[in-house]
């Protein structure tokens, strides 16, 4: 079966980059993807931001922007999933082509522009399953012409609680323009102020639904520090380091590279590496990570869990290496737990 995938993976690869996604889509929603057991390695079981997982590896936002296609990426062996980026209303996105494989580099850039079907849609999808189990995830954003950017993300947050598992808040998108301004101080404290409180009357004398921030690989390190005690005030559970990157590596060499909008794969592992232990310094503990950036395969989701994430998420990976990668990874880590001595992944976290 995984020469079955390596090969459709392959010729998928021969499409253009956003009509290989769609059929990938299609694909999975018609039951044709990889089967696997996300509970195979027992010390890879770790508690994040509130959650239980079976294990530390997720699929990142992007991937399944309506939530069409969950449970067959949990059947693939994720411990969990993130679905997104969903907007209040109906949004088109940017115009085509917007999406690059950069081949050579191993990498993918996007400018899609929160295109998705909207809230009524990603919410009856989550309808849908609500019965079934594995960990599933809401990514919020917001729509590009709101008049009240921060209203969308509490629209988002009310109309999808008690659907899901846990919320990310995403105002690291590159191609939303003026998103990334949300993660200013003032601009995050209402942000945030209006979220939890949005949150508070939600969840009642209940317990609260786990809430996330996704913040950019771009991000100044004089801000970190200030972005872990804003999300500590406002209750967020975990902090996702981190988004797409505007910046251009000098080694590229795609001709793609001078493409515009986020550039994630392999060429962001170290930068959003060296982001992810500069929030782990800074947060010492007290809450939680989740890396994300450039992780192709065993090696750099460990360096991720070493650096300070008890969890990381995938997507661009699996442009080249097809859904078979999750099971490998999983394999992979636990190998290197058991090489380092250690029973559990949570005791290799933050080790580097």
């Amino acid at each position: 079966m995984s020469i079955f995938y390596k090969v459709g993976t392959s010729v998928l690869r021969r499409l253009p980059a956003e009509r290989a996604h769609t059929t990938t889509i299609k694909a999975l929603r018609a039951g044709l993807g990889p089967k696997a057991n996300a509970k195979a390695f027992p010390e890879l079981a770790v508690k994040v931001g509130g959650l239980s997982l079976p294990n530390p590896l997720g699929l990142a936002a992007g991937f399944d922007k309506d939530c069409d296609v969950p449970d067959a990426m949990l059947d693939a062996g994720f411990g969990f999933v993130e679905c997104g980026t969903v907007t209040p209303r109906l949004q088109a996105g940017n115009p085509k082509p917007r999406l690059f494989r950069l081949t050579e580099d191993e990498a993918v850039i996007n400018r899609m522009g929160f295109n998705n079907k909207g809230l009524d849609h990603f919410s009856a999808r989550l309808r849908d399953r609500r019965e079934k189990g594995g960990l599933i995830g809401a990514n919020l954003g917001a729509n590009k012409d709101s008049d009240d950017r921060i209203a969308d993300y509490v629209t988002g947050l009310a109309r999808l609680w008690g659907m899901c598992d846990y919320f990310t808040i995403n105002i690291s998108s590159p191609n939303t323009p003026g998103l990334r301004n949300l993660q200013g101080s003032t601009e995050m404290d209402e942000l945030l102020g209006r979220l939890s409180e949005t949150r508070a009357k939600l969840s009642g004398d209940s317990p609260s639904y786990p809430m996330f921030l996704k913040v950019a690989p771009d991000l100044d390190f004089s801000d970190v520090e200030r972005v872990v005690e804003q999300a500590r005030t406002y209750g967020l559970n975990a902090i996702i380091v981190s988004n797409t990157t505007i910046e251009r590596p000098d080694s590229l060499t795609s001709p793609h590279r001078g493409e515009g909008g986020g550039l994630s794969g392999q060429p962001l592992f170290e930068k959003s590496t060296a982001l992810l232990q500069e929030f782990s310094d800074a947060a010492e503990g007290r809450i939680d990570l989740i890396g994300v950036g450039g992780i192709g395969g065993g090696a750099q989701a460990y360096a991720k869990i070493k650096a300070g994430a008890k969890a990381v998420q995938l997507y661009s990976a699996l442009v080249y290496n097809g859904p078979q990668l999750v099971q490998e990874i999983c394999a992979d880590l636990s190998a290197r737990l058991k090489a380092d001595g250690f029973s559990t992944i949570a005791e290799a976290v933050g080790t580097a």
